[in-house]
């Protein structure tokens, strides 16, 4: 686990192990999600490269019959 700094202008440096495993890029987009507390730091991928990234995903009982509309 890394820990960084944030700045002044409220930036951080994201590690070089995190950007290598991540293959992030200089510019590539990155959303950010606050949920309960917690940042979440997200590439934003082509739509492309998410081509069959759910392949095999078992689609049965995600939600009970009456939670649907």
């Amino acid at each position: 686990m890394d820990v960084v700094t944030l700045s002044s202008k409220f930036q951080v440096v994201i590690p070089q192990d995190v950007r290598k495993k991540l293959d992030l890029k200089p510019g590539q987009k990155i959303v950010v999600v606050e949920k309960n507390g917690v940042v979440h730091l997200i590439p934003q991928r082509a739509i492309k490269q998410m081509r069959g990234f759910v392949k095999g995903l078992d689609t049965q009982n995600l939600r009970d019959e009456e939670d649907r509309i």
